[in-house]
Protein backbone atom coordinates (compact mmCIF):
# COMPACT_ATOMS: atom_id res chain seq x y z
CA UNK A 1 0.00 0.00 0.00
CA UNK A 2 1.14 3.42 -1.18
CA UNK A 3 2.15 6.29 1.59
CA UNK A 4 -0.27 8.93 0.56
CA UNK A 5 0.99 12.24 0.75
CA UNK A 6 -1.88 14.26 1.66
CA UNK A 7 -2.05 18.01 1.53
CA UNK A 8 -4.45 19.71 4.16
CA UNK A 9 -5.24 23.24 3.51
CA UNK A 10 -4.93 24.69 6.66
CA UNK A 11 -7.44 26.78 7.13
CA UNK A 12 -11.29 25.66 9.26
CA UNK A 13 -13.50 24.92 5.68
CA UNK A 14 -10.98 21.65 5.36
CA UNK A 15 -11.47 20.83 8.86
CA UNK A 16 -14.88 19.04 8.98
CA UNK A 17 -12.47 16.75 6.35
CA UNK A 18 -9.06 16.54 8.25
CA UNK A 19 -10.79 16.68 11.98
CA UNK A 20 -10.73 12.45 12.71
CA UNK A 21 -7.75 12.58 10.70
CA UNK A 22 -5.34 14.89 12.78
CA UNK A 23 -6.91 13.30 16.25
CA UNK A 24 -6.18 9.59 15.27
CA UNK A 25 -9.82 8.63 15.10
CA UNK A 26 -9.43 6.78 11.49
CA UNK A 27 -5.88 4.86 10.53
CA UNK A 28 -4.11 7.11 8.26
CA UNK A 29 -0.91 5.40 6.92
CA UNK A 30 0.05 8.43 4.89
CA UNK A 31 1.56 11.90 5.58
CA UNK A 32 -0.69 15.34 6.29
CA UNK A 33 1.32 17.97 4.66
CA UNK A 34 -0.42 21.61 5.72
CA UNK A 35 -0.40 25.22 4.08
CA UNK A 36 -2.08 27.83 2.36
CA UNK A 37 -3.59 27.21 -1.03
CA UNK A 38 -1.12 28.43 -3.42
CA UNK A 39 1.37 26.47 -1.60
CA UNK A 40 -0.52 23.35 -1.52
CA UNK A 41 -1.16 24.14 -5.53
CA UNK A 42 2.12 24.17 -5.53
CA UNK A 43 3.78 21.33 -4.47
CA UNK A 44 0.54 19.31 -5.97
CA UNK A 45 1.48 20.11 -9.51
CA UNK A 46 5.47 19.92 -9.07
CA UNK A 47 4.72 15.97 -7.43
CA UNK A 48 5.83 16.83 -4.11
CA UNK A 49 1.88 15.83 -2.89
CA UNK A 50 -0.47 12.64 -4.45
CA UNK A 51 -3.96 14.33 -3.60
CA UNK A 52 -4.61 17.92 -2.09
CA UNK A 53 -7.35 20.28 -1.32
CA UNK A 54 -6.71 22.40 -3.35
CA UNK A 55 -7.98 25.81 -4.87
CA UNK A 56 -10.88 24.90 -7.78
CA UNK A 57 -9.29 27.34 -10.17
CA UNK A 58 -6.13 25.59 -10.31
CA UNK A 59 -7.93 22.51 -11.46
CA UNK A 60 -9.35 24.23 -14.10
CA UNK A 61 -6.04 24.98 -15.24
CA UNK A 62 -4.24 21.55 -14.83
CA UNK A 63 -7.00 19.24 -15.94
CA UNK A 64 -4.29 16.83 -17.72
CA UNK A 65 -2.27 16.74 -14.46
CA UNK A 66 -5.23 15.39 -12.28
CA UNK A 67 -8.82 14.36 -11.59
CA UNK A 68 -11.41 15.18 -8.75
CA UNK A 69 -12.47 13.04 -6.02
CA UNK A 70 -15.97 12.32 -5.18
CA UNK A 71 -18.28 13.94 -2.82
CA UNK A 72 -15.95 16.35 -1.28
CA UNK A 73 -15.56 20.36 -1.70
CA UNK A 74 -15.16 23.50 -0.10
CA UNK A 75 -18.37 25.47 -0.66
CA UNK A 76 -21.24 27.87 -0.08
CA UNK A 77 -24.71 29.21 -1.09
CA UNK A 78 -24.54 32.50 -0.99
CA UNK A 79 -22.49 33.89 1.81
CA UNK A 80 -19.38 32.30 3.21
CA UNK A 81 -17.93 34.49 5.69
CA UNK A 82 -14.21 33.81 4.55
CA UNK A 83 -14.08 35.16 1.22
CA UNK A 84 -13.69 38.96 2.37
CA UNK A 85 -13.00 42.44 0.48
CA UNK A 86 -12.55 44.97 2.69
CA UNK A 87 -12.69 48.41 1.04
CA UNK A 88 -12.53 52.45 1.95
CA UNK A 89 -14.98 52.50 -0.40
CA UNK A 90 -17.83 51.11 -1.99
CA UNK A 91 -16.48 48.20 -4.50
CA UNK A 92 -18.39 50.47 -7.40
CA UNK A 93 -16.03 53.29 -6.53
CA UNK A 94 -12.83 51.16 -6.53
CA UNK A 95 -12.13 51.73 -10.87
CA UNK A 96 -8.55 52.55 -11.02
CA UNK A 97 -7.91 52.34 -7.35
CA UNK A 98 -5.24 49.47 -5.77
CA UNK A 99 -6.75 46.45 -4.84
CA UNK A 100 -4.54 44.26 -2.63
CA UNK A 101 -4.88 40.68 -3.11
CA UNK A 102 -3.39 37.52 -0.32
CA UNK A 103 -1.06 35.78 -1.85
CA UNK A 104 -2.56 32.75 -0.01
CA UNK A 105 -5.55 32.41 -2.51
CA UNK A 106 -5.71 31.41 -6.43
CA UNK A 107 -9.99 30.67 -6.27
CA UNK A 108 -11.08 34.35 -4.64
CA UNK A 109 -8.27 35.87 -6.74
CA UNK A 110 -10.06 35.06 -10.09
CA UNK A 111 -13.36 35.19 -8.41
CA UNK A 112 -13.13 38.75 -7.40
CA UNK A 113 -11.58 39.58 -11.17
CA UNK A 114 -15.19 37.93 -12.32
CA UNK A 115 -17.25 39.67 -10.19
CA UNK A 116 -15.03 42.98 -11.13
CA UNK A 117 -15.38 42.24 -15.43
CA UNK A 118 -19.26 40.89 -15.65
CA UNK A 119 -20.93 42.01 -12.26
CA UNK A 120 -19.22 45.37 -11.44
CA UNK A 121 -17.65 47.08 -14.17
CA UNK A 122 -14.91 48.02 -12.51
CA UNK A 123 -11.15 47.88 -13.75
CA UNK A 124 -9.07 48.09 -10.92
CA UNK A 125 -5.10 47.82 -10.26
CA UNK A 126 -3.94 44.28 -8.63
CA UNK A 127 -1.28 43.93 -6.85
CA UNK A 128 -0.49 40.76 -3.98
CA UNK A 129 0.47 40.96 -0.98
CA UNK A 130 1.21 38.85 2.16
CA UNK A 131 -2.50 38.28 4.41
CA UNK A 132 -1.81 41.36 6.57
CA UNK A 133 -5.37 43.39 6.41
CA UNK A 134 -3.94 46.77 8.20
CA UNK A 135 -0.30 46.65 5.53
CA UNK A 136 -2.64 45.82 2.83
CA UNK A 137 -5.28 48.72 3.91
CA UNK A 138 -1.92 51.21 3.77
CA UNK A 139 -0.66 50.17 0.67
CA UNK A 140 -4.01 50.14 -1.34
CA UNK A 141 -7.74 51.26 -1.25
CA UNK A 142 -9.06 47.41 -0.74
CA UNK A 143 -7.97 44.30 0.51
CA UNK A 144 -8.49 40.63 -0.58
CA UNK A 145 -8.20 37.86 2.57
CA UNK A 146 -9.43 34.55 2.59
CA UNK A 147 -10.25 31.55 4.93
CA UNK A 148 -8.72 32.24 9.00
CA UNK A 149 -7.09 35.33 8.21
CA UNK A 150 -10.73 37.08 6.68
CA UNK A 151 -12.52 35.97 9.58
CA UNK A 152 -10.25 37.56 12.27
CA UNK A 153 -9.85 40.37 10.12
CA UNK A 154 -13.72 41.05 10.36
CA UNK A 155 -14.10 40.42 13.91
CA UNK A 156 -11.36 42.93 14.47
CA UNK A 157 -12.95 45.47 11.89
CA UNK A 158 -16.47 44.94 13.70
CA UNK A 159 -14.74 45.15 17.51
CA UNK A 160 -13.15 48.02 16.80
CA UNK A 161 -15.89 50.06 14.58
CA UNK A 162 -12.87 50.59 11.61
CA UNK A 163 -14.98 52.40 9.09
CA UNK A 164 -14.81 49.86 6.05
CA UNK A 165 -16.97 48.35 3.51
CA UNK A 166 -16.78 44.84 3.63
CA UNK A 167 -18.21 42.40 0.51
CA UNK A 168 -18.50 38.83 1.12
CA UNK A 169 -17.79 37.45 -2.23
CA UNK A 170 -20.08 34.43 -2.21
CA UNK A 171 -23.27 36.71 -1.81
CA UNK A 172 -22.07 38.59 -4.47
CA UNK A 173 -21.71 35.80 -6.76
CA UNK A 174 -25.15 34.17 -5.44
CA UNK A 175 -26.85 37.73 -6.65
CA UNK A 176 -24.69 37.72 -9.78
CA UNK A 177 -25.30 33.85 -10.90
CA UNK A 178 -28.33 32.61 -8.34
CA UNK A 179 -25.40 29.78 -8.08
CA UNK A 180 -23.30 28.48 -4.95
CA UNK A 181 -19.14 29.14 -4.72
CA UNK A 182 -17.00 26.05 -5.10
CA UNK A 183 -13.90 27.26 -4.04
CA UNK A 184 -11.88 23.81 -3.21
CA UNK A 185 -11.87 20.59 -4.43
CA UNK A 186 -10.04 17.28 -3.73
CA UNK A 187 -7.91 16.29 -6.49
CA UNK A 188 -5.42 13.84 -6.87
CA UNK A 189 -2.70 13.23 -9.53
CA UNK A 190 -3.31 11.17 -12.41
CA UNK A 191 0.18 9.43 -12.27
CA UNK A 192 -0.33 8.23 -9.14
CA UNK A 193 -4.15 7.56 -9.37
CA UNK A 194 -2.99 5.20 -12.23
CA UNK A 195 -0.62 3.43 -10.36
CA UNK A 196 -2.14 2.85 -7.02
CA UNK A 197 -5.94 2.89 -7.83
CA UNK A 198 -6.84 0.66 -4.97
CA UNK A 199 -4.86 3.17 -2.28
CA UNK A 200 -7.14 5.81 -4.10
CA UNK A 201 -10.45 3.62 -3.35
CA UNK A 202 -9.62 3.35 0.20
CA UNK A 203 -8.87 7.27 0.42
CA UNK A 204 -12.00 7.93 -0.64
CA UNK A 205 -14.07 5.95 2.01
CA UNK A 206 -11.36 7.39 4.84
CA UNK A 207 -12.20 10.75 3.94
CA UNK A 208 -16.31 9.98 3.41
CA UNK A 209 -16.10 8.23 7.09
CA UNK A 210 -13.71 11.52 8.63
CA UNK A 211 -16.43 13.79 6.90
CA UNK A 212 -19.29 12.10 8.67
CA UNK A 213 -17.19 11.42 11.72
CA UNK A 214 -17.13 15.63 12.30
CA UNK A 215 -20.63 16.04 11.40
CA UNK A 216 -21.39 13.98 14.68
CA UNK A 217 -18.87 15.57 16.68
CA UNK A 218 -19.70 18.75 16.10
CA UNK A 219 -18.78 20.01 19.76
CA UNK A 220 -15.40 18.45 19.90
CA UNK A 221 -14.78 20.22 15.89
CA UNK A 222 -16.20 23.04 17.62
CA UNK A 223 -13.82 23.06 20.59
CA UNK A 224 -11.12 22.43 18.76
CA UNK A 225 -11.81 25.54 16.03
CA UNK A 226 -11.80 28.10 19.30
CA UNK A 227 -8.13 26.54 20.40
CA UNK A 228 -6.68 27.36 16.94
CA UNK A 229 -8.33 30.70 15.35
CA UNK A 230 -9.54 32.04 19.08
CA UNK A 231 -12.42 32.97 17.23
CA UNK A 232 -16.23 33.24 19.12
CA UNK A 233 -17.76 30.02 19.44
CA UNK A 234 -20.94 31.39 18.70
CA UNK A 235 -19.11 33.00 15.40
CA UNK A 236 -17.26 29.39 14.66
CA UNK A 237 -21.37 27.86 15.03
CA UNK A 238 -22.75 29.95 12.16
CA UNK A 239 -19.67 29.10 9.88
CA UNK A 240 -20.05 25.56 9.74
CA UNK A 241 -23.34 25.95 9.06
CA UNK A 242 -22.60 28.00 6.49
CA UNK A 243 -19.95 25.70 4.69
CA UNK A 244 -20.41 23.02 3.09
CA UNK A 245 -17.91 19.99 2.14
CA UNK A 246 -20.29 17.91 -0.49
CA UNK A 247 -20.17 17.76 -4.25
CA UNK A 248 -23.48 17.09 -5.08
CA UNK A 249 -24.94 18.11 -9.18
CA UNK A 250 -25.45 21.85 -8.07
CA UNK A 251 -22.22 21.95 -6.61
CA UNK A 252 -20.92 20.99 -10.43
CA UNK A 253 -23.54 22.91 -12.32
CA UNK A 254 -21.85 25.67 -10.24
CA UNK A 255 -18.39 25.17 -10.69
CA UNK A 256 -18.84 24.50 -14.73
CA UNK A 257 -20.64 28.36 -14.17
CA UNK A 258 -17.36 29.77 -12.60
CA UNK A 259 -15.06 28.14 -15.32
CA UNK A 260 -17.07 29.51 -17.70
CA UNK A 261 -16.74 33.24 -16.52
CA UNK A 262 -13.22 32.74 -15.41
CA UNK A 263 -12.35 31.45 -19.22
CA UNK A 264 -14.13 34.79 -20.47
CA UNK A 265 -12.23 36.64 -18.03
CA UNK A 266 -9.06 35.10 -19.68
CA UNK A 267 -7.75 33.64 -16.26
CA UNK A 268 -8.29 29.70 -18.06
CA UNK A 269 -7.09 29.04 -21.08
CA UNK A 270 -9.38 26.75 -22.33
CA UNK A 271 -13.17 25.50 -21.27
CA UNK A 272 -13.37 22.71 -18.83
CA UNK A 273 -15.05 19.38 -18.42
CA UNK A 274 -15.23 17.66 -14.98
CA UNK A 275 -12.83 14.38 -14.70
CA UNK A 276 -14.44 12.74 -11.46
CA UNK A 277 -12.28 9.91 -9.74
CA UNK A 278 -14.62 6.83 -10.13
CA UNK A 279 -16.46 7.87 -12.84
CA UNK A 280 -14.05 7.69 -16.27
CA UNK A 281 -10.71 5.79 -16.58
CA UNK A 282 -7.71 7.51 -15.48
Amino acid sequence: MARIRLGQVDYLNTLPVFHALEDGMLPFNGELVKGPPTMLNQMLLEGQLDVASISSVEYARNIDKCMILPNLSVSADGPVRSILLFSYVPVTELDRKKVCLTSSSATSVALLKVLFDHYYHVEANFVTMPPDLEKMMAEGDAALLIGDDAMRAHLWVLQDRLPYHVTDLGEVWKQFTGERMVYALWVVRKDFAKDHPEDVDALCSLLSDAKRIAGDNMPALLKKSRRRTGLPMDYLEEYFKTINNEFEQDHRRALLTYYDYCYKSGLIEERVRLSVWGEEDV
